[in-house]
């Protein structure tokens, strides 16, 4: 549900106001970018897909209709389907790696190597989970948003997402290769 503001500023922006749309901007990169940036594997096409967003915001403004669900749940859903096309458009037109010309990293320390590795394998394993699963833990463990406010946004039950959730959370802990004792470390707070 929008509040008073949020509907405000969404009318201004609905009517062209240039200040109105780059607070929404500014409201939702972040969020947009991060539930981006763990479903695609680089960071440059993350950044890509989250301007398309908010191209494809500006674009469909004059028609979004406010139907009671959060502003926020349009803008995953335009995510949602931009992710969709990159991983279409990938497999369409397979690109190959940068040879020999690509400059060359600077070393890091062993520490966030270590870091950097972790997050790929997570990224891979969570790119083999449904996608509504991928939604519901970048929702609530990225996103850090309650049950309510992720069944909100994916228009679901409480229930429905609580159980999801669990689902998703054994699935990737198998994924990952984590036995019994790290499991519950997936579980986040309960809301």
């Amino acid at each position: 549900m929008l509040n008073e503001e949020e509907a405000r500023l969404i009318d201004s922006a609905q009517r062209g106001d240039s200040d109105a749309i780059a607070g929404l901007y500014q409201q939702y990169v972040q969020p947009i970018y991060r539930y981006i940036s763990y479903r695609v594997p680089d960071t440059a096409a993350a950044e890509d897909l989250t301007a398309e967003v908010f191209l494809r915001m500006v674009e469909a403004l004059p028609r979004y209709k406010n139907n009671g669900a959060p502003f926020e749940a349009w803008l995953y859903r335009i995510a949602s389907a931009r992710v969709a096309d990159f991983y279409r458009d990938k497999s369409r037109h397979p690109q190959e790696a940068l040879s020999d010309s690509e400059p060359a990293r600077i070393e890091t320390p062993e520490g966030r190597l270590q870091v950097a590795e972790e997050e790929a394998e997570l990224r891979a394993a969570l790119r083999q989970l449904s996608e509504e699963h991928q939604d519901i833990l970048l929702l609530r463990f990225v996103e850090r948003k309650s049950h309510a406010e992720v069944a909100v946004l994916l228009d679901k039950s409480v229930t429905a997402v609580k159980s999801a959730q669990h689902r998703a959370l054994t699935r990737l802990a198998d994924l990952l290769g984590s036995d019994g004792k790290m499991r519950h470390y997936l579980r986040g707070i309960d809301e």
